[in-house]
């Protein structure tokens, strides 16, 4: 809390003032960024001219939020086991209904596949595309960002709508 503090310029005692917990911090963190996800997901989905193009620009979005927030992915994988149960859980049904924009663009482009197939895939998809915390990949981010979109397609099986 000392380090939390001192990045935002209080001291940790000033912090619970506002939250009883560390994990009330995260909580509340972790809520703000799923609801923000949440959020721009439906926006997306509502203007894109085609399917294709909404499962781009949520791609698009996914590659900004994990480079540009790679610690805050890393603090979710690491913390996310120690907040209580029912914040883990409201928490997990706000990312479920996240996936589920995209698999309801994934059964669209890929009619054939199972819903259980579509949900896979848009995890494994954004665990690709998330994995860029776990390292420094040493690429520009110009470089970054194509390569974890390109990744991300690929796994999706579904091409990148043309610009």
């Amino acid at each position: 809390m000392a380090d939390i503090g001192a990045a935002v310029g209080v001291t940790a005692p000033a912090i619970y003032r506002h939250f009883d917990s560390k994990a009330a911090l995260l909580v509340a963190l972790f809520d703000q960024v799923i609801d923000r996800l949440l959020s721009h997901a439906g926006e997306i989905v509502e203007s894109a001219t085609d399917d294709q193009v909404a499962l781009s620009r949520l791609v698009a979005e996914q590659v900004d939020f994990a480079v540009d927030e790679r610690e805050m992915v890393a603090v979710y994988v690491q913390e996310v086991h120690n907040i209580p149960g029912e914040d883990r859980r409201r928490l997990r049904r706000k990312q479920r209904l996240y996936v589920e924009e995209w698999v309801h663009l994934m059964r669209e482009l890929l009619p054939d596949l199972s819903e259980a197939e579509a949900r896979t895939r848009v995890h494994a998809a954004i665990a690709a595309v998330q994995s860029v915390h776990n390292f420094d990949s040493a690429l520009g981010r110009d470089e970054l960002d194509s390569v974890l979109t390109e990744a991300a397609h690929a796994v999706l099986g579904v091409p990148a709508a043309s610009r």
